[in-house]
């Protein structure tokens, strides 16, 4: 009779399941290294070599101030100038101008773009002078003013010269040239004018030629 005899055959050793998987973590995270590092040193090497270029662009675009020259210095302008005093009987007065120039601090006198004054008056009223150009004596508080003078009262009254020299320190104006005027009493030529005590009295010199309006003056 034939023994039956058993004949165990060699199996291979059995895989555990992170191996059936084909990789562990650390052997991917070994691979992603391997990628991710040359990859981080390109750019790396990119930075280095254009990181100049960069810097030499800003610089193009930094702002610098430039030595200013003493002849420039002398002529400094300002815009929107306002001067503000107070004259002889201690009422308020100001002088504005779009740009006042010659700045500097020993300049005698400041020239103004058109140029406006207003001045107080004891009552409260006011007075408004204006013009193209003048010249302000801050010190003396003297005004010089040129083209299109124009001399307002708030009482109606308006008076137009080519020039005028005002006093604001004693609220006074004059001017030796021709004068046109019209207020509520009518209309008026004349060479000149004299304005005294902030407009209170005004004479006109030379020869003058009044219009009055009618009814002025008549009793109601």
């Amino acid at each position: 009779m034939a023994q039956a005899t058993s004949h165990m055959e060699d199996t291979p050793f059995e895989k555990s399941p992170r191996a059936r998987l084909g990789m562990t973590p650390y052997s991917r995270f070994v691979k992603s290294m391997k990628l991710f590092l040359p990859f981080l040193a390109l750019i790396l090497i990119a930075l280095v070599l254009i990181w100049p270029q960069l810097s030499t662009q800003d610089h193009r675009f930094m702002i610098g101030f430039s030595g200013i020259e003493a002849r420039e210095a002398a002529d400094l302008n300002m815009v929107n100038a306002r001067y503000t005093g107070m004259d002889n009987n201690n009422l308020p007065f100001s002088v504005t101008a779009d740009i006042a120039k010659n700045l500097s601090p020993d300049a005698m006198e400041v020239e103004l773009e058109m140029p406006k004054a207003d001045m107080t008056l004891d009552d409260g009223s006011w007075l408004v002078l204006t013009a193209e150009e003048g010249k302000y004596q801050q010190e003396q508080q003297k005004l010089d003013l040129k083209g299109a003078v124009n001399l307002y009262h708030d009482s109606g009254y308006e008076i137009r010269t080519a020039k005028a020299d005002v006093d604001l320190s004693k609220g006074e104006a004059s001017s030796d040239v021709k004068v046109k005027g019209h207020g509520p009493f009518g209309q008026l030529e004349s060479e000149g004018f004299l304005l005294k005590d902030l407009g209170e009295r005004i004479i006109f010199t030379g020869k003058a030629h009044l219009l009055i309006y009618p009814g002025v003056g008549d009793a109601k």
